[in-house]
C-alpha cells in the first residue's frame, strides 16, 4: 500500500527514546515525568470503593458533575474566578487529550498559531495535523523570558490561537502577572483564542504565585485552561485531567470531545471528587516539591553542571557548558551508556533544535533516588 503520511517530519518522541536507552542500558531514569513514590492511600482507597459502588459504567460525556463542580470550587478558592460546572467545565482523558481536542476543534487549514518554545511536544503535531501553521517564538536560556514586542510582530490577520504553558515544561520558569497583562493586551478585540497550559499549576517555588488566565477578565473570556489530575496527585497512568472555558468556547469543545474519547473513566472521576474536598491534598504540593528540587540541587552543588533553580513543574534544568562541546541529544545518550543517567536534552523543543547545552531531570523522585542521581552527576567532568 502506498500512503502519504500526514505528519512526515514526526518520528518516535525523545522521552521513549530516552526511557528505552534507559531500560536498555538499565540506567536510572530522571527523564520522563512520573514520580515513583507511592501514590496517596486514601485516594486509592476511594477509587475502590468507587468501583465496589458500582460506578463502573460511562461517566457523563462532560464528566461526573460531582467533579465538575469539585473543579468549579477550587477556581473560587484560588483564584477568584469561576466556571459554571454544567457548561464550562469538562473532564477529559489527561490534558493532552484536551490539547488536542481544543486544537480540532478550531484550527482549520492556514490558521496561524504562536507557539512559545521550548514547547512541551504535543502542541505542534495536533496544529499540523488540523492543518495549521505553527509560528514559534523562541524564548532563550536560562531565564526565558517573553520578549512581547517579537510576539506583537508574529500576529497577523491569520493568527487564530496563541499556544503557552505555565509554569514552563521543559524550561521550569513561569509567566509572571506583568506577561499575562501583555497578553491580554495584544488579544484585546481579536478573534484570537489562548490555550493555557496549566497543568502545573500546584507546583510553584519560592513564594512565586501561579498566575492563571482566568484571573484576568479579557483573557478569560477567550481562553482555555488545560489542568491534570495526573500531574497534581501522582498518578500520571491514570490520564485524566480537564478543560475549562466560556460556555460559547466549550461548546465547539465538546463537539469533537463527544467522538474524540466520548467520557472519561468513572471510578476515577468519582474518587477524585471526594478527594478534592479537601483542598491541601493540592494546596501542599508546592512545599512537598519544592523540597524534593532543594535536596536535590544542594546534592549537586558542587558539581561541574550550572543551574538556575527551576520556578515551578518537578523539573530542573542543568547546563553541561563547562563539561561538553557535545550536541544535547549526543551527550544526554552518552550519559545513559556511559554514567548510568537518562535525562531529556532541550534542543528537541527549540526553533531549528537551538542547542544551549542544557538537559532537563525529573526531581519527582524518592529522595534515595536523588541521592543516587547526584552521586552519579558529581561524577560527571
Amino acid at each position: 500500500m502506498e500512503h502519504r503520511s500526514k505528519l512526515p517530519n514526526v518520528s518516535t518522541t525523545i522521552f521513549t527514546v530516552m526511557s528505552g536507552l534507559a531500560q536498555k542500558y538499565n540506567a536510572l531514569n530522571l527523564s520522563q515525568g512520573f514520580p515513583n513514590f507511592d501514590v496517596n492511600a486514601d485516594l486509592l482507597d476511594l477509587v475502590n470503593s468507587a468501583m465496589i459502588n458500582g460506578n463502573n459504567q460511562y461517566a457523563p460525556m462532560a464528566g461526573a458533575l460531582e467533579l465538575r463542580k469539585e473543579i468549579s470550587k477550587k477556581y473560587e478558592l484560588l483564584y477568584d474566578s469561576s466556571y459554571q460546572p454544567e457548561n464550562e467545565i469538562t473532564v477529559t482523558a489527561g490534558a493532552t487529550q484536551a490539547i488536542y481536542t481544543i486544537i480540532s476543534a478550531f484550527i482549520f487549514p492556514d490558521d496561524e498559531v504562536l507557539v512559545f518554545k521550548p514547547a512541551y511536544d504535543c502542541y505542534e503535531p495536533a496544529i499540523e495535523l488540523n492543518g495549521g501553521k505553527v509560528i514559534p517564538i523562541q524564548l532563550n536560556a536560562p531565564n526565558y523570558k517573553v520578549d512581547w514586542v517579537e510576539v506583537e510582530n508574529k500576529i497577523t490577520s491569520k493568527t487564530k490561537m496563541i499556544i503557552f504553558n505555565t509554569p514552563q515544561n521543559p524550561n521550569g520558569t513561569i509567566f509572571s502577572k506583568d506577561d499575562l497583562l501583555q497578553l491580554q493586551m495584544l488579544t484585546k478585540n481579536t478573534n484570537i483564542i489562548v490555550l493555557s497550559d496549566e497543568v502545573y499549576e500546584h507546583i510553584i517555588f519560592d513564594g512565586l504565585q501561579h498566575e492563571s488566565v482566568c484571573k484576568f477578565p479579557d483573557l478569560k473570556k477567550r481562553s482555555f485552561i488545560t489542568a491534570s489530575f495526573g500531574k497534581t496527585f501522582h498518578v500520571t497512568g491514570w490520564k485524566i485531567g480537564y478543560c475549562c472555558a466560556p460556555k460559547d468556547l466549550m461548546d465547539e469543545f465538546r463537539k469533537v470531545h463527544q467522538f474524540n474519547v466520548f467520557s472519561v473513566h468513572h471510578p476515577s472521576q468519582v474518587a477524585i471528587a471526594t478527594y478534592l474536598k479537601q483542598p491541601n491534598n493540592y494546596l501542599d504540593l508546592n512545599t512537598f516539591y519544592q523540597q524534593k528540587r532543594d535536596v536535590f540541587l544542594e546534592l549537586i552543588k558542587d558539581s561541574n553542571f550550572k543551574f538556575v533553580p527551576s520556578q515551578g513543574t518537578y523539573f530542573q534544568n542543568l547546563s553541561y557548558v563547562n563539561i561538553s562541546n557535545e550536541n544535547d541529544v549526543d551527550f544526554a545518550k552518552r550519559l545513559v551508556t556511559e554514567f548510568g543517567i537518562a535525562s531529556i536534552p532541550l534542543s528537541v523543543f527549540n526553533v531549528n533544535q537551538q542547542d544551549d547545552k542544557m538537559l532537563r531531570f525529573c526531581f519527582a523522585k524518592t529522595d534515595d533516588t536523588l541521592k543516587r542521581a547526584a552521586e552519579i552527576l558529581n561524577r560527571i567532568s
